[in-house]
């Protein structure tokens, strides 16, 4: 037995890693979720993050491009073309490459919260 502690549910989740062993891939694409671990056999299928990381992602992005488009239209007023060239490319970047960490991320802890579909006693 390893004397290394087990990784947090944060780096697998960030890493597109399966939240139980840590082995097998999350993702069968880009942001497909596999049907189950090829490792250890989870089943990925009650596996659902919905809206969330468009939604931080969409937050954090937007609040890094607007900040850095308006220090630059205070400081330096540049044509409205330049606006398009510098901010079309970086909202393309600080959306699609943290989206798919971000998604792992939110699928892992759900994992380790075993979170699960509300339902009424009765």
């Amino acid at each position: 037995m390893s004397d290394q502690p087990a990784p947090l549910p944060i780096s697998r989740g960030l890493r597109g890693r399966c939240p139980r062993c840590g082995e097998g891939h999350l993702f069968s694409g880009f942001l497909n979720i596999r049907p189950s671990c090829e490792k250890c056999g989870l089943d990925f299928s009650a596996a659902d993050a919905g809206d969330g990381p468009a939604i931080f992602v969409i937050l954090i992005g937007g609040f890094v491009v607007v900040f850095a488009a308006l220090i630059t239209e205070v400081v330096y007023t540049p044509p409205i073309w330049l606006h398009v060239v510098l901010w079309l490319p970086l909202i393309l970047l600080v959306t699609l490459i943290p989206l798919r960490a971000i998604k792992g991320l939110l699928l892992a802890l759900q994992f380790h919260h075993r979170a699960a579909e509300g339902r009424l006693e009765q």
